[in-house]
């Protein structure tokens, strides 16, 4: 166990050190390595865990809860009908409240100065399950995952193509971060914003990451993987006609994954709306990960955790 790492809290990809990512996956693979052989590992024994729910969720909450069962300790879950967020109270009374009856909180929110304000004021670690902005914990599996079956990170070529939403966000700080090799390709006015762009380009300055922004969807040649996420992410459901029409070039087809040149490996956060940013066909296919990627969420979570609570 890292010390160094007891009581942080996670709210951005841009949290950690590049050593301090690699001991996150060192453990989970550890951990995933011991679910699998059965062997128990309750390394939170006694410790709760409180989860802010303000958006509904499948992955984040059984991962979360699974997690914390299989560690030896408690989850619990807030949702919305149980904590309005700077409504029925503050956010910063929240949080005081929660840092004094558990040991950890997860909060899956859309503000993202939500998440900001729990970790200042809680006292606990605080984990970004998700919020409007980042979604650091995806970012951490995905990467993982891609590890696991490439064995490398430091100049792999990923592709993101569709919307410039918190997924793309924290894989570009996690990209650049560890010397992965990112392209964006959007649509005009949907790209990754600026902020995201200025912090990543201070790390690949250091990772020697190349960083590259497109808005043509073929511009995925010598891609090792395709990744790709929902047009319409939640809260975004009036738009969602629009956004159909605007990025049905964008869509992560066989035609698509023929212009990479290669067998690439296919990617995608969930829920996925087959048909629609993703074919059956290609998700479905022997070089997808999706599945792997969402059972990861399990094992990445887990070693986080472990390490800061």
């Amino acid at each position: 166990m890292a010390a160094s790492m007891k009581g942080r809290s996670f709210v951005s990809v841009s949290d950690f050190s590049v050593e301090e990512l690699w001991q996150v996956w060192e453990l989970a693979a550890r951990l995933k390595s011991m679910v699998k052989s059965g062997q128990p590992h309750r390394l939170l024994e006694g410790k709760q865990l409180a989860m802010i729910f303000q958006k509904p969720s499948l992955r984040t909450q059984v991962s979360f809860e699974t997690g914390m069962s299989q560690l030896g300790g408690h989850a619990m879950y807030l949702g919305p009908d149980h904590i309005s967020l700077g409504k029925r109270e503050s956010v910063p009374d929240v949080a005081r409240v929660l840092g004094r009856m558990v040991d950890g909180i997860m909060a899956r929110v859309f503000g993202h100065s939500d998440v900001e304000q729990l970790a200042e004021y809680a006292g606990v670690p605080v984990i970004n399950g998700l919020s409007d902005e980042e979604h650091p914990c995806q970012t951490l599996t995905d990467l993982f995952t891609i590890y696991e079956r490439l064995r490398r990170l430091q100049g792999v070529n990923l592709t993101y193509i569709g919307d410039g939403n918190n997924v793309a966000a924290s894989l570009l700080l996690g990209a650049a971060k560890v010397g992965m090799n990112i392209t964006l390709i959007s649509p005009d006015g949907y790209e990754v914003k600026p902020q995201y762009v200025q912090r990543a380009k201070a790390d690949a300055a250091r990772s020697g990451a190349r960083l590259q922004f497109s808005s043509d969807p073929d511009d995925v040649a010598g891609s090792d993987v395709v990744y790709t996420d929902t047009w319409a992410s939640m809260g975004q459901e009036t738009e969602t006609e629009a956004r159909a029409r605007i990025f049905k070039s964008y869509q992560v087809n066989s035609d698509l994954i023929r212009q990479t040149g290669g067998i690439p490996l296919i990617m995608h956060c969930l829920p996925a709306h087959r048909g629609q940013e993703i074919t059956d066909d290609v998700m479905d296919s022997p070089n997808s990960v999706v599945f792997e990627e969402a059972e990861n969420r399990l094992h990445v979570q887990k070693a986080l955790l472990a390490l800061l609570i």
